[in-house]
């Protein structure tokens, strides 16, 4: 209702002057005064020095030409006088020279005039130079004989001045107007978010406000003042001050405060999800890391260089996780840390452990100095039947073995080198498959309890094998490491946009890898198919991860915008696990949030998690954006989602993925 009341103050403005148009003539006159002060205060110097120097000039000859007339020749000789005058004259140097007798009659002299000095006349009559006549005596002896005149030629002095001036009016105009268009620029420019700031405004005031600023101004920033009246009132004080009280909530549950890695809890819960999870579950492998005498490195160093190994060891470890795709690091405790590498498989996940221990081996020994040191590792797969607890025995025996052999490696745990994949293979298979095109649909209804009909199907892909069906939690990291996942997304996109032209009642969800949304030539395709789909591409949700988000933060903004002005809804997936601050929801426009699931398994019994999730509903519900939680698999962990007020869950408890061409036509 507030927003109602806005017409008459904008009339008010109508008649004002803007800001920039202020701020432009004040500084711009400010500049021309200065610019005509100093051309002023320039001309008028020089040509009082001009004037000096002729004043001098013209005594300095006169006396020299007494001096001549009265001791070298003989002065009362009117034709030696002449022949002395007209060498003098012939110099060039003076506009006039006389010699006159004691009546006034001039016995011999020459002049000239100033009309061919190559100087405007009206220059001339401006600067207006004056011309002091200097006088000698011409004396013989006790006689006086005349009187020498001399005027010195200011031809010279004329064409000086002129070519200062001239050069003086040439800086002035360029600096002016280089000076006023460097200025207009410059407003222009830090001016600019004053114009985004009243488009702000304008679109923020349909909702209510309670208070308003009062004090008028420009028109630009009374604008200013009602954007920031909005912004501050209903979206900075509740977006902002809770976003940062959750993220530093997140942060103390669910990061190590030494390492900014992942701390021991958070880290076994996603371990837990994505080994237990009937949904999630994938082989994987598991890496225990120690580092050997931490303790004995802490005693001998103090404690800040212990924290600072620490943190050198997290950086080898961030570095190591930015190449496996999917993974995730943490540290449990002291110098021990934990990774996972779901699709790996025993023999390609030593050949990398191996290289991880010789590099935290060597950051180690770097710092110890003297010290003896050792780091060790071990190793076990994650597979069917088998829990998070029995997976991290394992790979604390293989941990323990590889501790007793002394000296920095690694072991597997038992029985882990058989029957697998190496790379090469999984090249082969993966090739194969983008190449025959054996990949099928797969979809999973997002149920909400306000609706009897799902709000949209997850599409999922799934790589016939010989061997059979593999998840895309399977081979998607695989695909990611070999960077071929854009061409399966190429080829999931096209099955998508031809099942919504076959199915035109029917909303689907796809999500996009990380190099997909990173690739321009993927982006430009992908609109371009969309809008070729017509009306049919506005019930496709486009899915991007958080943690895209954060490392391909200006591809995912062009993709966002562009999606955006052709109407197609964009989530964003796996909400919370990339750690990033929620300033991105204030400045890219997401229609969703998908919860990872990691924050779901076992809500009913987590307390830090459900506090998190309230929050964030809370948050995205008042910028309107819906929330959608994933990896439901019991009727507890729905309840609570149910009771905090979710837009939508998808887990196996609510509905199996199943084969898309097996789904009925009207569902």
């Amino acid at each position: 209702m507030a927003w109602k009341q806005s017409p008459q103050p904008a009339r008010n403005q109508a008649g004002m002057i803007t800001l920039r148009t202020l701020l432009l003539l004040f500084t711009g006159s400010l500049l021309v005064v200065v610019l005509v002060a100093g051309f002023v205060t320039s001309f008028s110097h020089f040509r009082g020095y001009v004037s000096e120097q002729l004043t001098g000039h013209a005594r300095d000859g006169a006396t020299a030409v007494g001096l001549s007339l009265s001791n070298a020749i003989d002065g009362s000789d009117p034709v030696a006088s002449a022949s002395l005058i007209d060498a003098v004259f012939d110099s060039g140097r003076y506009l006039r020279v006389i010699y006159l007798n004691h009546q006034g009659e001039i016995i011999a002299g020459r002049r000239k005039s100033l009309d061919q000095i190559g100087v405007p006349a009206w220059f001339r009559s401006v600067a207006d130079l004056p011309l002091p006549v200097a006088e000698a005596e011409v004396v013989r002896g006790w006689r006086r004989l005349g009187t020498v005149q001399v005027v010195s030629d200011p031809g010279r002095a004329y064409r000086d001045l002129w070519r200062i001036t001239s050069g003086l009016v040439v800086a002035i105009l360029v600096i002016g107007a280089s000076g006023l268009f460097t200025l207009f620029l410059l407003l222009k420019r830090t001016l600019r978010p004053l114009a985004a700031l009243e488009e702000q405004a304008k679109a923020l005031g349909n909702r209510n406000f309670r208070r308003r600023v009062t004090i008028r101004s420009t028109r630009e920033l009374n604008q200013v003042t009602e954007a920031m009246n909005q912004m501050s009132d209903d979206l900075g004080h509740l977006f902002e001050g809770q976003a940062k009280l959750i993220q530093h909530l997140r942060r103390l549950s669910n990061e190590d405060p030494v390492t900014g890695l992942a701390s021991r809890s958070a880290f076994d819960q996603r371990l837990k999800v994505e080994v237990e999870s009937e949904e999630k579950s994938a082989p994987g492998m598991l890496i225990l890391i120690q580092l050997w005498d931490f303790a004995g490195f802490n005693q001998a160093h103090g404690r800040d260089e212990g924290d600072r190994l620490l943190v050198r060891v997290a950086g080898e470890l961030g570095r190591f996780m930015d190449r496996h795709a999917g993974g995730f690091a943490g540290r449990r405790t002291g110098s021990d840390f934990a990774l996972y590498l779901p699709g790996a498989m025993p023999a390609d996940a030593s050949v990398w452990c191996r290289d991880l221990v010789a590099d935290l081996d060597s950051v180690y020994a770097d710092l110890a100095s003297s010290m003896k040191v050792a780091v060790h590792a071990g190793l076990a797969r994650a597979g069917a039947g088998r829990s998070a607890r029995e997976l991290m025995s394992a790979a604390d025996e293989a941990l323990r073995k590889a501790q007793s052999l002394g000296d920095s490696g690694y072991q597997l745990a038992n029985g882990e080198q058989e029957h697998h994949h190496n790379l090469e293979t999984w090249r082969v298979i993966l090739t194969e498959a983008i190449r025959k095109q054996r990949f099928s649909l797969w979809l999973q209804p997002m149920i909400s309890e306000h609706s009897e009909s799902p709000l949209y199907h997850q599409v999922f892909s799934r790589l016939d094998t010989p061997e059979g069906e593999l998840k895309a939690s399977v081979f998607v990291p695989m695909a990611e490491r070999f960077g071929l996942v854009e061409q399966i997304d190429r080829l999931l996109m096209q099955r998508v946009l031809e099942r919504l032209a076959q199915h035109p009642g029917q909303q689907l969800a796809v999500s996009l890898a990380g190099a997909s949304v990173a690739s321009e030539t993927f982006r430009q395709d992908l609109l371009t198919w969309l809008e070729q789909a017509g009306d049919s591409a506005r019930q496709l949700w486009i899915g991007i991860s958080e943690q895209t988000i954060h490392h391909h933060r200006t591809a995912v903004g062009l993709l966002v915008r562009a999606l955006g002005r052709i109407n197609v809804p964009v989530l964003v997936d796996r909400f919370g696990v990339g750690g990033v601050p929620f300033s991105y929801l204030r400045n890219l426009r997401f229609q969703a949030l998908r919860i990872d699931n990691s924050f779901i398994h076992d809500i009913d019994s987590h307390e830090e998690n459900r506090f998190y999730l309230e929050s964030v509903i809370g948050i995205a519900h008042r910028r309107g954006v819906r929330v959608f939680a994933t990896g439901v698999e019991t009727a507890a962990e729905y309840s609570v989602l149910c009771k905090l007020g979710i837009d939508g869950a998808m887990g196996y408890h609510l509905g199996r993925p199943f084969a898309a061409d097996q789904q009925p036509q009207g569902d």
